[in-house]
């Protein structure tokens, strides 16, 4: 693995999103200063919050999956998760609500799944699923150290037998045939396959590799916060201040100071000149090519994955029907793909998630009332509506989602919406985000492994990224790896290896 060439021993972090705090704690860990700046006047990037006439709003993302890549950051600097944060496990992860009125609740239980899958699918399906579950855990440990957690500095990499292990698996197939060999009920495969869209490309021609999404969603558990997905970036500023970590608030970054292929110092608007010895830049793929001075050449340009709109909506009532996660499937499927990664239209019979993290934690919502995100994929900006659309088309469709969700059960809703916020692409892009997704690059095979945008930049010896942009991805357990993987670049040193460092220090 390349690693950063000449001193690094103080490192400036540009953002403080998942990214940004991951590589921060672990270049804490491995000994070296750590300044982050931030343009925001809080942690977490993508991961914020509003808080809005007494309700407090994750804005980012609601699903957290794989803990122990968090205890992982933690432990790089002598804390734990156990210290930092209330993780509750959500029983079921999700419960899924289709168009013909069933419901399949997704249990991360072998036991518990297998019996909810005998119950609406009948035992052949049950057999299947265990099969299935037997395939998703080969299938992440094949990809876990060699693919996911991993820099790359050469495709060459790829030659290695956990490659011919992951052929072996069907990985190279397509994801909805793969899971075809295991279920035949087109419910089940829903379940199983609507990950791909956080990869950016329809379960028809994702690679099956990609299943590993499902396995962190449906096999390794899905968590909550208290206090929401915000305090997880709180708990990680936190333990990076106490490990020594300086912190620059509501200040943005406006140039990048060199000499010859060095960063030498980072500049931003508030004035202040930050001397470094090298810079990891955890901001948005277009504000760090901007920050550069340059774009890298690529084949062909970079495709991105679908957009999102989201409605908070702020309530004086709830349903019971729904769980702490809801997928609400439309009957149309394949259409819906198509219209979202190749027709830039709106859904016309939407699928769409829905999180009511005041189930698990009423301290979000003013006594007595409940707070709801619905999440409705849409188009990005270079294929659908663009920004300026959005302005008009934006209060339209939240009506269209209110009508939708009343129809599918959620009697009242309009009028039980006391408070609401409504987030487009016209919004994301307004934040930086290219092309209007929160989801940036998609994941096809072009863009995966040695093929997503490098951390390393070339032509400067001492500048590295991080984030959903480049290596491994998009989510919130690639992201906080994307942290680790830059800080790797800096110091040389894996995880485990800064663990034992920080240790040492404190000894």
């Amino acid at each position: 693995m390349r690693r950063l060439a000449g001193p690094t021993g103080h490192v400036v972090v540009v953002g403080a999103g998942l990214s940004g705090l991951a590589a921060a704690l672990h270049l804490l860990g491995a000994g070296r200063r750590v300044t982050v700046v931030e343009r925001s006047p809080a942690p977490g990037g993508r991961a914020g919050r509003l808080d809005l006439g007494g309700y407090r709003i994750d804005t980012g993302p609601t699903v957290l999956t794989m803990p122990e890549l968090i205890d992982e950051a933690f432990a790089a600097v002598g804390t734990s998760l156990r210290d930092r944060l209330d993780l509750v496990p959500l029983h079921p992860a999700y419960r899924a609500r289709f168009a013909d009125g069933s419901r399949i609740d997704v249990h991360t239980g072998a036991e518990a799944m297998e019996a909810e899958v005998r119950r609406c699918a009948g035992p052949r399906e049950a057999a299947g699923y265990l099969r299935l579950r037997r395939w998703l855990e080969a299938l992440y440990r094949a990809q876990r150290r060699r693919f996911i957690d991993a820099n790359f500095d050469s495709p060459l990499q790829l030659l290695h037998p956990d490659l011919a292990r992951l052929a072996a698996l069907g990985g190279f197939g397509r994801l909805d045939r793969q899971i075809g060999r295991f279920l035949n009920d087109e419910r089940l495969r829903r379940i199983f396959t609507f990950q791909s869209l956080y990869a950016g490309v329809p379960p028809a021609r994702a690679l099956a590799a990609y299943a590993v999404i499902a396995y962190m969603d449906t096999v390794a558990g899905v968590y909550f916060p208290r206090g929401g997905v915000h305090a997880l970036p709180r708990a990680l500023a936190e333990a990076a201040a106490e490990a020594g970590g300086t912190f620059h608030w509501a200040q943005e970054v406006t140039r990048l100071e060199r000499a010859a292929d060095r960063v030498t110092a980072v500049h931003t608007a508030a004035g202040p000149r930050i001397p470094c010895d090298a810079v990891v830049l955890s901001c948005e793929l277009p504000t760090a090519y901007r920050l550069l001075g340059r774009v890298p050449r690529r084949p062909l340009p970079l495709r991105h994955a679908p957009s999102a709109v989201v409605l908070h909506a702020g309530t004086s009532r709830t349903w019971p029907e729904l769980g702490h996660h809801t997928l609400s499937f439309g009957r149309a499927w394949r259409r819906t793909f198509e219209e979202l990664t190749r027709g830039g239209r709106l859904m016309t019979d939407p699928s769409l998630l829905i999180t009511r993290p005041t189930t698990h934690d009423p301290s979000l919502a003013p006594p007595g009332k409940h707070l709801h995100y619905v999440l409705a994929p849409c188009p990005h900006t270079g294929i659908g509506p663009g920004p300026d659309t959005w302005q008009a088309l934006g209060p339209r469709y939240r009506d269209e989602l209110v009508a939708e969700l009343e129809h599918r059960g959620l009697t009242g809703l309009g009028g039980a919406i006391e408070q609401a916020h409504l987030v487009t692409p016209a919004d994301w892009a307004r934040q930086g985000h290219a092309a209007g997704t929160p989801f940036s690059a998609a994941h096809t095979f072009a863009q995966t492994g040695p093929f997503r945008p490098r951390n390393l930049v070339r032509g400067l010896a001492n500048a590295v990224l991080a984030g959903c942009g480049t290596t491994p991805g998009v989510g919130v357990p690639p992201v906080l790896l994307s942290g680790k993987l830059a800080a790797a670049r800096v110091t040389g040193l894996r995880g485990g290896d800064r663990s034992r460092t920080t240790i040492a220090l404190a000894s």
